[in-house]
């Protein structure tokens, strides 16, 4: 396999690449022709353009288009559809392309790629091929986070037709509609010899650095070989609103460090009763679940100068 430095240069060079637009997503449908012209315009000699309609053609979307052999594989879509082409690009010796075209696109903030078409485009012509971290929940790999508890009542709830009216605000809306009906898990996560218990009706393991768009804590990132595990309240409703309004307010100025923050490379994770699991906006079973890392899995095209572990 090629370093990301030789990696990096053939893309630069040679612009081979292949489109795959997820038209379902909220942008999707009205920015995939623009996506291709200006992949074109940046000088990219596309192998194949693949805008996907229906949710069940996405997979295989994806592997047609890394069957096609291109130096760079560009997805646009939400947080969703990067983390199957993740999945599907782990370990192999090719980059993935953001275009950030979705609903929160955390994968996006956390790597650096701006959520502007163009400028997007710009990081996929001038960037650099950094790798990060995968997650683990169970065998199945994401980008941002596992979420047990309400968020998995909100992804199986939330009307897509919502998302592509109003964006990110679809959740909350969704999330106030649930709670009042939704009963707290009593929650423990073993990591090594240390176990932490608490009663909540929401808990997330992050990945990367961005939760619902919003900064989980400064120094939380896709590449620093750690998970973070925190609870959202307790199982006071009120408390779950409370928290979920500070995190989004005061994320950027906290550190993994704090509390309730459990920083570590793998956990076991389980709950008073059997709870859905959804992994990066996708439902994945219920707990108990091991979430664990994969570290340096993914290579992706970010903005020049980007850290790199």
């Amino acid at each position: 396999m090629r370093t990301k430095q030789e990696l990096g240069a053939a893309i630069r060079r040679d612009r081979r690449a292949a489109l795959v637009v997820n038209a379902h997503s909220r942008r999707g449908r009205h920015l995939h022709e623009q996506a291709r012209a200006r992949l074109t315009a940046a000088g990219f000699h596309l192998l194949g353009d693949h805008p996907v309609e229906q949710p069940g053609q996405l997979e295989r979307a994806l592997a047609a288009a890394v069957d096609l052999g291109p130096d760079l594989l560009v997805a646009g879509g939400g947080d969703g559809t990067l983390s199957t082409a993740a999945r599907l690009l782990a370990h192999r010796d090719m980059a993935l392309g953001l275009l950030p075209l979705g609903t929160t696109n955390n994968f996006a903030r956390t790597v650096g790629v701006p959520l502007e078409l163009d400028r997007a485009v710009d990081v996929l012509a001038d960037g650099t091929v950094i790798d990060v971290d995968l997650g683990l929940a169970g065998d199945m790999r994401f980008t941002n986070h596992v979420g047990v508890g309400l968020s998995a009542d909100i992804m199986l709830r939330t009307p897509p037709r919502l998302k592509r009216v109003i964006g990110r605000l679809a959740y909350p809306l969704t999330a106030l509609a649930l709670l009042a009906r939704h009963r707290p898990l009593r929650v423990t996560v073993r990591a090594g010899d240390a176990r932490h218990e608490f009663v909540t009706h929401q808990v997330y393991v992050a990945n990367g650095g961005f939760h619902a768009g919003r900064p989980i804590a400064a120094d939380a990132d896709a590449d620093d070989r750690l998970l973070v595990a925190y609870p959202v309240g307790g199982a006071d409703r009120r408390g779950l609103v409370r928290d979920t309004a500070r995190n989004a307010a005061t994320g950027h100025r906290r550190s993994v460090g704090d509390e309730p923050f459990l920083a570590v490379g793998e956990l076991w994770l389980e709950t008073d009763r059997p709870a859905r699991v959804e992994v990066d906006g996708e439902l994945c079973g219920r707990t108990p679940i091991r979430i664990g890392l994969d570290a340096n899995a993914l290579r992706v095209m970010a903005p020049a100068g980007s850290p790199d572990r």
